[in-house]
């Protein structure tokens, strides 16, 4: 008996050393995105940038986000709820981090998109579709091209303008940025420079609300 209770109190403590450990972690994380994104070079924004929302908002949320991340998708429907809930006080600034197979090319597709003036739609026809063209199981990003007409999008203007290597600029400066504050999953949430750590919808909210408060008054 008295051996299990020795065993239960190693788990006990090995356990508080790892949840210690990961919320140090965690902080240090927090700390170094921070400063990154609030250096007076930082990477956060850049002009090139899709945006929406007034472009004097005091609010500025920034999401790294993947065309074929599943919880992107999700959060897709939460910030525009976010969006509507603030209509003239918050701006979102999208990036890019295609860190999953073929997101690279959805990017491509997105940038190639706004040139028709369609970004938006080709977004939404992307994740409409996602479970169809980018199983984690077996992906196949080159099925998009069925569905991206939907969108009201030329699609043989897009292949023609996704060779342009200013597009391609575009997505690796971002990975880029990506790489320099420390962005390594998806989405990744900044709130006026601030990285979203306890990650979720409710979280976020919390933070964005806060800042809104901060910003305009309660």
């Amino acid at each position: 008996m008295k051996t299990q209770h020795i065993a239960l109190l190693g788990g006990g403590l090995l356990v508080l050393v790892f949840v210690i450990a990961t919320s140090l972690y965690n902080d240090q994380r927090e700390v170094e995105m921070g400063e990154a994104a609030s250096r007076p070079s930082s990477p956060l924004e850049r002009d090139y940038a899709q945006t929406r929302g007034p472009a004097d908002a005091k609010v500025v949320l920034v999401e790294f986000f993947d065309p074929a991340c599943e919880t992107c998708r999700v959060f897709y429907g939460h910030v525009k709820i976010l969006l509507a809930e603030n209509p003239d006080k918050v701006r979102l600034v999208l990036r890019y981090a295609p860190f999953h197979h073929g997101a690279d090319q959805m990017a491509l597709i997105l940038e190639a998109a706004r040139k028709q003036g369609k970004y938006w739609e080709a977004l939404e026809v992307m994740y409409e579709t996602q479970p169809q063209w980018a199983s984690h199981h077996r992906p196949q990003p080159e099925k998009i091209w069925a569905f991206l007409a939907a969108g009201g999008i030329n699609v043989d203007t897009l292949r023609r303008d996704m060779k342009n290597p200013d597009l391609m600029a575009i997505v690796n400066q971002d990975i880029a940025d990506a790489k320099t504050l420390g962005v390594s999953k998806t989405p990744q949430f900044f709130v006026n420079g601030k990285p979203l750590m306890s990650f979720g919808y409710r979280p976020l909210k919390a933070m964005l609300d806060a800042e809104v408060a901060a910003q305009y008054g309660s």
